[in-house]
């Protein structure tokens, strides 16, 4: 019998639409910090690579140095705001409740590999009610490294139960892709999520506008 295939989803941009309240933090911070917030828009290009990347950015828009050591204390700062307000704005993706159902129905292990702290992305699974969903949360704490390194998303797949051979990954940005093609793993993107530059310029398998499409390109990028 062939492995069961394994799906891993990205969380911010992919899963959820998690700006409002992860730039709600950052300008939490800034603010405390006697800077100026930024726009919600500004998440596009400032989202990704986990929230001491985000406050590091922030920072740079304002503007302002940041040393090791202060960031370190504004990023204790900045989880406890977030934790906080972890899903005040946020919500699932159109269709995203309805595919984990599906491929939950169809067999696959189902996971999440995200630059998010696990805690923080154990939390906002919880309270968005799919936890059940998911045999394994990885964050960028998890194994040590965050992606693009591929560490967190092998070893994702292998705490899920199942084989890189029969593994998928899905996402929105550059550090996803980055992440699967350093993995060996293909690559679904998504065009709604976190990203400065288009996804159809980053050379992903495949390209979805809705959770709805999912299942097909899977379908075209492993066998069930």
């Amino acid at each position: 019998m062939m492995t069961v295939p394994t799906i891993v989803y990205d969380l911010d941009g992919t899963l959820a639409d998690t700006a409002g309240d992860l730039m709600g933090a950052l300008n939490a911070v800034l603010v405390h910090e006697g800077l100026a917030p930024l726009p919600a828009e500004n998440a596009r290009s400032m989202l990704g690579a986990g929230g001491r990347a985000l406050i590091q950015r922030g920072f740079a828009a304002s503007g302002r140095e940041l040393s090791p050591e202060k960031l370190e204390v504004l990023f204790g700062d900045f989880l406890a705001h977030y934790n906080a307000h972890i899903a005040d704005h946020t919500e699932l993706y159109p269709g995203v409740e309805a595919a984990l159902a599906a491929f939950a129905r169809d067999g696959w292990r189902q996971a999440v590999c995200t630059n998010k702290m696990e805690g923080s992305a154990r939390l906002l699974i919880e309270t968005l009610g799919v936890a059940d969903r998911f045999a394994f949360i990885c964050g960028q704490d998890t194994f040590g490294v965050g992606k693009p390194d591929p560490k967190p998303l092998l070893g994702t797949v292998a705490a899920s139960g199942g084989i890189r051979a029969r593994a998928v990954m899905v996402g929105d940005s550059v550090t996803d892709i980055k992440t699967a093609r350093a993995a060996g793993l293909p690559v679904i993107a998504v065009d709604f999520g976190y990203t400065d530059v288009p996804v159809t310029e980053l050379g992903p398998d495949r390209v979805i506008s809705h959770f709805d499409e999912l299942a097909a390109a899977c379908a075209a990028l492993i066998e069930p």
